[in-house]
């Protein structure tokens, strides 16, 4: 087949029956054996599967069947279903299973209490003189409480344990089956076929207690390892809930109220304050302030007039808006970032191979240390049961859970907080990165810079009127597409100055243009316009000399061959870009300021901002091989930019930061975006790696320590299985909590 021909499909899929990381490994190897599967990720946090493969070569229904064979269960898409539809789903699914896990519990712990309090008080003398049982008596009762604990509860641990066995595999449950099993099979024969044992056995001492304290506090465990679980994955379903289930739609000048799904792209929409706007869209009627904090972060509202644009799940805080839809459904802004948001978490940071391959093997050594824990007891003459009570200990210390959990939960708080504050991070690999970035390149204009002109300056001459001035060079400069005109016709119209009629219009290009209005003559261009007309500058000189040491460009403006004012117009520095590059400084970070300007307007520019280097006169193919220079030097480069020039140099660099303000290429190119055009952005897209990837080191560490230091004082006799259980339960539990720690941190 033409490799040009080839179509790699990417989903993201559910998968039941996964407990720790032992069973990621076993689920992705059983996938990327398939003929035509690319790449297939696991997610233990989310418990889904992104798998990229080749429909041409395989099917879903035949990686379902594998992961089946393997003894999980692969949740397929629904036909047609939504991207709403299946958020749900998958919200429906966690629900349903922490619900199912806390009833067990419940149903466990109900039945474990008094378990352990008949077992205790039963070896006192108090209960052997007042209690009319024998200890055959009360095994009995042990037994018949807590079989129902194992059968029921401990089915969870138990089923998906045989089927692994089948396939010659071990995982998590494994370690509980084997562990908790043999302390019950064992208490049983003692109970219904006591006289098999030699008269050298106690045959009244029995660990009915042990197998359900055990069971009772790992489903704990997995209880809470759920609820905290659901809360790490709150971002995406805080942004699902963002759109509303119905649009208000003009049509056949009727409004008519519908459900957000019948939305069509060219719909007239209203929206009303206090409304959520439905989808993305043009405003064609109307003045409003929209709150976007949800997609940008940003907590004030921002105005917004005719010819704007609305992003669909912001909110509509005053006057009423009608507007075009542009983008319904999957293609939305909304529809967009959750789609990131969603990829990030599913895919796999570099740190987290370790843990895989630590986990791959984690199981089967488990076992084998356990069971040289039972030989090497029973050898040393403790007797079968305590020897076997040691092993149990090794099996239920050891927890493949927290080491599956320590990446992903991380990864799923840091992106989805990062999706909070306006800051889309596309993989974890880039998130990865970040955190070990030297130096930020910064494009100057659009990213340091407004990126368009705008009039800072203005000196009259000849006693003219400064309205009058402003009214003459606008209403001309409104005839002229350079950018400089912009500016001051965008000057005019923030004065709330009016344009009038332009008799004549002549433009010369790269000089400036004449016009007529109320029979004056006008003209408005450079110095060397001005010349060529005979126009007296001299008085002009010094001011212009001033601003263009400043990187300002000189206008100069005539009426009637007489120099009646002089505006000074400039790409002006954002105010939030001198605060956020010294933030950069603090964190340690080399700033350097790339541009295709010249190098006087470069160095003043960066003399506002204070940045560390400046790197001027690069041209648009230039720039990826300035990048590489920097990387050259030893450097980790984030570089950051808007334009479509930027694009190759966003690809060269380590990390590549994009403002949304930018062009859809430079997005499409960036590792991270910035819901707004704020440098703030690249802080905390920095700052959050740092912590995310901090919090994750943190997991890996007490993960690692702990199954470290636990395993040897099992071994060893020095852990009681029951305790064993419960530093079990709540290592798992302590990974997803320190996770969730990055949701409160301050950016």
């Amino acid at each position: 087949m033409n490799d040009a021909a080839v179509h790699i499909e990417t989903l993201t899929m559910p998968v039941e029956g996964m407990t720790c990381a032992s069973c990621v490994a076993r689920v992705e190897r059983t996938l990327k054996k398939i003929d035509g599967v690319e790449r297939a990720n696991v997610n233990l946090a989310t418990e889904a599967v992104t798998v990229s493969y080749d429909p041409s070569k395989t099917e879903l229904n035949v990686l379902a069947s594998a992961v089946e064979y393997a003894g999980y269960k692969l949740v397929l898409p629904e036909k047609k279903a939504s991207q709403r539809s299946s958020s749900a789903s998958r919200e429906s699914r966690q629900e349903q299973s922490y619900q199912k896990i806390k009833r067990e519990f419940i149903f466990s712990i109900l039945l474990a209490v008094p378990v352990m309090i008949l077992n205790m008080i039963s070896m006192t003398s108090w209960f052997m003189s007042a209690v009319p049982l024998s200890m055959d008596e009360v095994n009995k009762i042990l037994f018949i409480l807590t079989t129902p604990i194992l059968f029921i509860s401990g089915k969870r641990f138990y089923k998906p344990a045989w089927k692994q066995a089948q396939h010659f595999a071990a995982d998590m449950n494994t370690l509980v089956t084997v562990g908790t099993g043999a302390a019950y099979l064992y208490s049983t024969a003692i109970v219904l076929f006591p006289e098999m044992f030699p008269p050298s056995v106690n045959v009244t001492q029995v660990y009915f207690d042990s197998a359900a304290v055990i069971i009772t506090l790992i489903v704990m465990g997995k209880m809470l390892e759920a609820k905290a679980k659901h809360k790490s994955s709150e971002a995406i379903r805080s942004l699902m809930t963002l759109q509303p289930e119905t649009a208000h739609v003009l049509r056949s000048n009727q409004e008519y109220e519908i459900p957000i799904a019948q939305v069509i792209v060219n719909d007239i929409l209203v929206v009303r304050p206090g409304e959520r706007v439905a989808v993305d869209g043009i405003i064609t009627k109307g003045f409003s302030s929209v709150d976007e904090s949800m997609i940008t972060g940003e907590s004030f509202p921002v105005e917004k007039n005719i010819g704007d644009k609305l992003v669909g799940g912001t909110i509509n805080t005053t006057g009423n808006l009608e507007f075009r839809a542009t983008a319904v459904g999957a293609d939305t802004v909304m529809a967009h970032i959750v789609r990131l948001v969603e990829d990030a978490q599913g895919s796999k940071a570099p740190i987290q191979h370790l843990a895989d391959k630590i986990a791959s093997v984690f199981v089967p050594m488990v076992i084998g240390i356990a069971g040289v824990s039972f030989i090497v007891w029973f050898i040393a003459g403790i007797g079968f049961a305590p020897a076997m009570i040691n092993a149990i200990a090794v099996l239920v210390i050891a927890c493949p859970c927290a080491l599956g959990l320590a990446t992903p939960t991380a990864l799923m708080v840091g992106t989805g907080k990062g999706a909070s504050l306006g800051v889309l991070i596309k993989n974890a690999e880039s998130l990865e990165r970040a955190h070990s970035i030297q130096t930020v390149v910064l494009d100057k204009t659009g990213t340091v810079t407004r990126g368009k002109p705008s009039v800072t300056d203005l000196l009259l001459f000849n006693g003219f009127d400064e309205k009058k001035m402003l009214q003459s060079a606008a209403s001309l400069e409104h005839k002229s597409e350079h950018p400089l005109a912009s500016a001051i016709v965008a000057e005019a119209k923030r004065r709330s100055i009016d344009l009038i009629e332009v008799q004549s219009f002549q433009s010369h290009t790269g000089f400036g243009v004449i016009g007529t209005i109320n029979k004056q003559s006008i003209i408005v261009g450079g110095k060397s316009m001005m010349e060529e007309h005979g126009i007296d500058t001299a008085d002009a000189d010094a001011f212009a000399e001033t601003i263009t040491g400043e990187g300002k460009t000189s206008v100069y403006c005539a009426v009637d061959k007489k120099l009646v004012g002089v505006l000074a117009v400039a790409d002006t520095v954002l105010p939030e870009s001198k605060t956020a590059i010294e933030k950069l400084k603090e964190l340690g970070l080399e700033v350097v300021m790339l541009t295709g300007d010249n190098e006087r307007t470069a160095h003043v520019v960066a003399s506002q901002v204070h940045v560390d280097r400046v790197l001027a006169q690069v041209l648009p193919d230039a720039k990826a091989a300035a990048v590489k220079t920097l990387q050259a030097e030893g450097n980790m480069i984030a570089m950051v930019g808007d334009g479509i020039n930027d694009a190759p140099a966003l690809a060269q660099a380590d990390v590549s930061i994009a403002m949304s303000s930018g062009t859809d290429i430079a997005m499409q190119t960036a590792d991270i975006v910035l819901m707004k055009s704020d440098l703030h952005g690249v802080v905390q897209a920095i700052y959050l790696s740092r912590r995310t990837m901090r919090t994750i080191k943190q997991n890996l560490f007490w993960a690692f320590v702990y199954n470290v230091v636990g395993i040897p004082l099992a071994a060893f006799g020095l852990l009681n299985p029951m305790i064993a259980a419960g530093a079990m339960a709540f290592s798992s539990v302590s990974v997803v909590s320190n996770s969730l720690r990055l949701r409160s941190a301050k950016f």
